[in-house]
C-alpha cells in the first residue's frame, strides 16, 4: 500500500536531507533522524549502528564539487506508521572521476510523532539506468 502523498514527499525530503553535507556533519540532526536501534548495511558491506554512523559522518570531508542526486523514489507502507523507501543515487565528483551509482532502501518508523529511520541499505549499482538530470 502506498502512503499518503504528503508522507511520501516528507520521507523523500528526509532522505535528501541525510545526503546534504551540513546535515551529515550535525550529530544532533542525524541523531534526530535515526532511531535508537538504527542499523545500516553499507555500500562497503559493513554493518553500522547509530553511534558508528554519527562518528563516521563526522569524519567526512565534504567536497563542494560532489553532487548526489536521488531518482526513482518510491515509498510503500509496510504497516501503520512503518514505510519502506527505495531509490537510486548517483554521486558526481566532476570530470576526473566516474559517477558512482547506488540502490538504496530505508525503513522509516513514526516514533513519538516524528519519522525516524530504523534501517538503511546502500548497494553499489551499475550506471545502466537512465539518469533524468543528464
Amino acid at each position: 500500500m502506498e502512503p499518503q502523498a504528503a508522507e511520501t514527499s516528507l520521507l523523500r525530503a528526509l532522505e535528501e536531507e541525510l545526503l546534504r553535507p551540513e546535515v551529515r556533519r550535525s550529530p544532533d540532526r542525524v541523531g534526530r533522524l535515526l532511531s535508537q536501534d538504527f542499523v545500516e548495511f553499507g555500500r562497503s558491506g559493513r554493518t553500522y549502528d547509530k553511534g558508528q554512523i554519527i562518528a563516521a559522518l563526522q569524519q567526512e570531508a565534504p567536497d563542494p564539487a560532489v553532487q548526489i542526486l536521488l531518482t526513482d523514489f518510491s515509498a510503500r507502507e509496510l504497516a501503520p506508521g512503518v514505510v519502506l523507501t527505495t531509490y537510486r543515487t548517483v554521486r558526481r565528483s566532476g570530470a576526473a572521476e566516474p559517477d558512482l551509482f547506488g540502490l538504496r532502501s530505508s525503513i522509516w518508523k513514526l516514533i513519538d510523532g516524528r519519522w525516524q529511520m530504523v534501517f538503511h541499505q546502500g548497494t553499489p549499482a551499475s550506471g545502466a539506468w537512465s539518469d533524468p538530470s543528464r
